[in-house]
């Protein structure tokens, strides 16, 4: 630091115009501090530091090994190396605030340069002291950069996790060595993951035994495995856990019955499937009526005709039930018909009566506790040879 020191002394101006970028580039990453955790605006710092340690390697190594004798070279070598990794810090910073909530090409650009950073270290301190360098410089400064940016990203999105290649496989990862070690249910205490892990080896080696011929070589052993593994999972002091560990014995024990298990078929309709669907809504294509009547004809009316009154017999006595004006109640009502009924009743399908219906042709009179459509038969409309009057 000597030499860059003498620099500054011998070259007064550039030092100043060196000075002010600086100042510049620091005042913009401390803009925002205001709305930044205490924590990103710390780590921000110490980058900034291990960026400079970072920079005395550079500089040293610019002479040394790349023969730039001049202060001003190496002052804008230095300048457009540091420079670019600040540009790419804040480029990933940026992004990490977009929908994405992903650095992005900065935030490999960040590694990237990180990377080339380290070679130097090794060129002027060998492999004790450049590893030193290197660990202390580009590689703490770059993950200093990447932490400040995920725990800003944390804080303004609670609950939010960087999407890039190298987080995804960190996540995918843990999640799969956590699952390999029998971890992977969360919210279990120390004792019940050991149970948990014991019962699933007591099953393994209860299903090994039956396996195994009376005479067979190592049966004692494996015996004696099962015995300790059991009493680890402790399946005789716990309800819940003997009943896991029978569960798991059964399903191990009669794994060979799924081959031949019945099972119904996905391309049929089941009778629960086909109840459900019974007044399903209609398709757009109602078929029409069928109208066998010829173009220009003209249907008469059927009218009823009344009944002929019965004699009257003077010699019998009226009695209440002859009496006309006796008050005998109204008359039962029919029960209501379902479209299966309605159906069955025109001589149609199920699937052409809900299509009358969602046509307005058929009047509903009300809906059973399922939602299901319900008919009263003297709303049916009558029909003369396929045509409703």
């Amino acid at each position: 630091m000597s030499t860059l020191t003498a620099w500054a002394q011998s070259q007064p101006l550039l030092a100043g115009a060196a000075g002010v970028l600086l100042v510049a580039v620091v005042a913009l990453l401390l803009r925002p501090l205001r709305k930044t955790p205490a924590a990103v605006a710390v780590a921000s710092l110490a980058a900034m530091a291990c960026t400079a340690y970072s920079a005395d390697t550079s500089w040293r190594f610019a002479e040394h090994r790349l023969g730039m004798t001049s202060d001003v070279e190496r002052a804008a070598m230095f300048a457009a190396a540091e420079l670019a990794l600040f540009s790419c810090a804040l480029m990933a910073r940026q992004n990490l605030r977009s929908p994405q909530g992903t650095p992005g090409t900065p935030g490999v650009l960040v590694w990237v340069i990180t990377g080339v950073q380290v070679i130097p270290a090794y060129s002027e301190s060998g492999i004790v002291g450049g590893t030193v360098r290197a660990v202390v410089g580009p590689v703490l400064a770059a993950l200093l950069w990447h932490l400040a940016m995920g725990i800003e990203l944390r804080h303004a999105t609670p609950g939010a996790a960087s999407q890039s290649l190298p987080a995804l496989l960190a996540r995918e990862l843990r999640e799969r060595l956590l699952s390999r070690l029998g971890l992977a249910v969360r919210d279990r205490s120390a004792e019940q993951i050991t149970r948990d892990r014991w019962t699933v080896k007591a099953v393994g080696l209860a299903a090994r035994l039956a396996e195994m011929k009376p005479d067979a070589r190592g049966r004692t052993r494996v015996a004696r495995r099962l015995s300790v593994a059991v009493g680890k999972a402790q399946a005789g002091a716990s309800e819940e856990q003997r009943t896991k560990l029978l569960e798991l014995l059964a399903a191990r024990r009669h794994a060979e019955s799924l081959a031949t298990i019945d099972l119904p078929s996905p391309w049929q309709d089941t009778p629960e499937d086909a109840e459900d669907t019974e007044d399903a809504p209609a398709s757009p294509s109602v078929p029409p009526f069928p109208n066998p009547v010829p173009p220009g004809a003209r249907l008469l009316p059927v009218v009823a005709r009344p009944a002929a009154p019965a004699p009257a017999e003077q010699d019998v006595e009226d009695t209440p039930e002859d009496d006309p004006d006796a008050d005998v109640g109204p008359p039962p009502e029919p029960p209501l018909m379902t479209t299966a009924d309605v159906a069955d009743h025109y001589g149609i399908k199920p699937s052409t009566a809900r299509n009358w219906v969602a046509a307005g042709r058929i009047p509903v009179h009300s809906k059973d506790v399922n939602g299901r459509n319900l008919f009263h038969p003297n709303d049916l409309p009558n029909f003369h040879v396929g045509v409703p009057v």
